[in-house]
């Protein structure tokens, strides 16, 4: 294990938005159920689910935890090369108190998602990490422990909140900028995500991440990386 593979798996952590979710099956006992699950990081930088009640794979973590979290590198042309993490974790509903924040964050991700909970019996799921499977490429194979991948947000809250509604009301030539930079695709962009070490842009229906060229331990230290973001051309 190396602090290399566990900032790799960490940034490729944040960098995707959707994976699938394995649990055990309880009407064929025995077999791994798969299903695609689109997912966020909460306050604490562990994957945020919202899952149905009536769903199998909610069925199934309900009566067995343990589960894991197969996310693969989109767009990938040859699958095998490309790199992949998979999690091994113990699923569990939100309480009531945390419902309210992850529901914030999640829906500046997936905006479409908004009323699941309330009209279609949609619940927030919260995955611990047991251990993580990195492979960063061919020859790159890591095991890595519980801690260290998941990385606590600083900014997560009213901080993060305040930044994202000032960028996405008064710098739009900013994000789109960003989008031109990073080469992503033209679309309706917003800045749905802020921690010390990146953004998430919202375009369409997908979800980019843009890394900071340095850790940003300070709300300042982030404005300061967007603005030198929006004033050059070849951070990307």
């Amino acid at each position: 294990m190396s602090n290399a593979a566990i900032k790799d798996a960490r940034e490729f952590l944040l960098k995707e938005y959707q994976g699938v979710l394995s649990t055990h099956s309880q009407k064929f006992p025995g077999y791994p159920f798969g299903s695609v699950a689109p997912y966020c990081l909460d306050a604490q930088g562990l994957p945020l689910l919202l899952i149905s009640r009536i769903a199998q794979h909610t069925h199934n973590v309900t009566a067995d935890a343990r589960c894991s979290l197969l996310i693969g590198q989109r767009g990938a042309e040859d699958a095998q090369a490309a790199g992949r993490l998979t999690l091994l974790a113990d699923a569990a509903p939100l309480t009531a108190a945390e419902v309210d924040a992850a529901a914030a964050r999640y829906y500046r991700f997936f905006p479409e998602a908004q009323d699941f909970h309330r009209t279609h019996d949609f619940d927030f799921w919260r995955l611990t990490p047991v251990a993580w499977r990195f492979i960063g490429g061919f020859g790159a194979i890591h095991w890595l422990p519980a801690t260290g991948v998941a990385e606590v947000n600083p900014f997560a809250g009213e901080v993060e909140e305040g930044m994202l509604a000032h960028m996405n009301s008064d710098h739009q030539a900013a994000l789109e900028h960003y989008r031109q930079v990073a080469g992503l695709p033209a679309g309706a962009i917003s800045l749905v995500g802020l921690d010390s070490r990146g953004l998430h842009l919202r375009i369409g229906k997908g979800v980019h991440r843009l890394a900071f060229a340095e850790v940003c331990e300070t709300p300042m230290a982030v404005r300061q990386a967007l603005v030198h973001m929006a004033r050059s051309d070849d951070w990307a």
